[in-house]
């Protein structure tokens, strides 16, 4: 499932029940329910909840669940306010597990049962250990465009930068706005950020982040400062649509499925969110790189992680583990998230699950012969950012919309990176 910090959680914390939606599921075993972290999105709504919670309790007899609604999709800074007041969840969805196995935190699991069920049983491992199972993966980020404004501009989907700087130019000059982002979210201001560095720099050196923690390399070194200039320079040509960092995530997607812009970075979760009668109108094409390689940002993401503090700690990892190969579960992930199943022994036909024409195409990468690179900010693995990293990550791309320093950005990323490895 994908990993997507946003806004940071209201502050004050109350009881389970306060900031958040505390609900139960159906499950009638006795004693305490287990409590499991979740979150909402316009893909993963309540009812998928719902209907997931009860089919992984059914599976799990007497286990009972009640479930915990994040305030907002940054679902770690909640996790961590819950684990200060002492109210830290039984089960949590979608973390970013290294912030929280430092301090012994979360049980790994058995690595036969992650060897005998995932195609990649240490995609998200950390230090040789797997805290939530790989059962899928996302590209981020990956270009959707519209097929009708590329064919109105007389474009073709690029492959190298500056054939992506030419196709943005020709769309700007026939009076289409050339890229949608949603910039008043921080994750998808960074989008265009993430694709740069992920494929220019860790396209060419795959061990940088692991040389990051060695301290042998620095975000202001100049083939970082370089690929980081690159969203600047679509920012100075006006390459964005008019506003952009007003613009909130969910009003990106609907105004790129109504054709305002041609072009849309985001994670491959977006595929999720095409609309039916546009399957055969929006494309898909890979962030170009400067010699046309085909270089993917990749991020094997995972189901929920289980406290070493669960009240039942069987009951939680024998949930989890129901939950984590629910067939339902990856349908719904697959259709409604975007998500590219990682399940051993199955295609994408053994789900059942309706997925557009971008979806097939993309999904091509993942199962291809190809450089695969973590996508930096969004790795759950030994490639994760430190401490709150990913937030200083997306915030300098926001700074980028509006300063030029793109060496001082950088510089404030390794001032960041210090302070959170001391």
């Amino acid at each position: 499932m994908r990993r997507r910090s946003a806004v940071v959680a209201a502050a004050g914390l109350l009881l389970l029940a306060g900031c958040s939606s505390a609900t139960s599921g159906g499950g009638s075993g006795g004693g305490s329910a287990l409590t499991y972290m979740t979150f909402n999105t316009p893909s993963l709504t309540p009812a998928f909840w719902k209907t997931s919670i009860a089919r992984a309790e059914k599976a799990v007899p007497g286990v009972t669940i009640k479930q915990i609604v994040a305030p907002s999709t940054d679902r770690d800074s909640y996790a961590k306010q819950l684990q200060a007041s002492g109210q830290f969840p039984d089960l949590l969805e979608s973390i970013t597990p290294s912030q929280y196995t430092d301090a012994g935190l979360l049980q790994p699991y058995d690595q036969s049962w992650v060897d005998q069920n995932f195609l990649l049983p240490q995609g998200n491992a950390i230090k040789g250990k797997v805290y939530i199972p790989p059962t899928n993966s996302q590209i981020i980020p990956l270009v959707f465009y519209n097929k009708t404004l590329f064919a109105k501009a007389g474009v073709q989907p690029p492959k190298t930068w500056q054939q992506f700087l030419d196709v943005n130019a020709k769309l700007k000059a026939a009076g289409i706005t050339p890229m949608e982002l949603g910039g008043n979210d921080p994750f998808a201001a960074a989008m265009p950020l993430t694709g740069a560095i992920s494929a220019d720099v860790l396209g060419k050196d795959p061990k940088w982040i692991q040389e990051r923690y060695a301290g042998s390399v620095k975000f202001g070194d100049a083939d970082v400062v370089t690929a980081a200039t690159k969203m600047r320079t679509l920012v100075e040509k006006g390459y964005f649509e008019q506003g952009a960092l007003n613009v909130s995530y969910a009003d990106s997607i609907k105004n790129f499925n109504a054709g305002k812009a041609a072009m849309y970075p985001m994670g491959s979760w977006y595929l999720g969110s095409i609309p039916k009668d546009q399957w055969n109108t929006i494309g898909v094409f890979p962030w170009p790189t400067d010699d046309g390689s085909l270089v993917l940002p990749f991020a094997v993401g995972g189901s929920m992680a289980v406290s070493t503090k669960a009240k039942d700690s069987a009951g939680a990892m024998a949930f989890a583990k129901a939950w984590s190969l629910d067939p339902g579960n990856l349908k719904a992930l697959i259709e409604g998230d975007g998500a590219y199943p990682m399940l051993k022994g199955k295609t994408l036909k053994d789900y059942g699950a309706t997925v557009s024409p971008a979806f097939t195409n993309s999904y091509a990468y993942v199962t291809g012969q190809n450089t695969k690179v973590a996508a930096i900010g969004w790795a759950t693995s030994d490639d994760a950012l430190p401490g709150s990293l990913n937030n200083d990550f997306y915030a300098a791309a926001q700074a980028l919309f509006n300063s030029s320093d793109v060496k001082g950005q950088m510089a404030k990323l390794d001032q960041a990176w210090s302070t959170a490895t001391k």
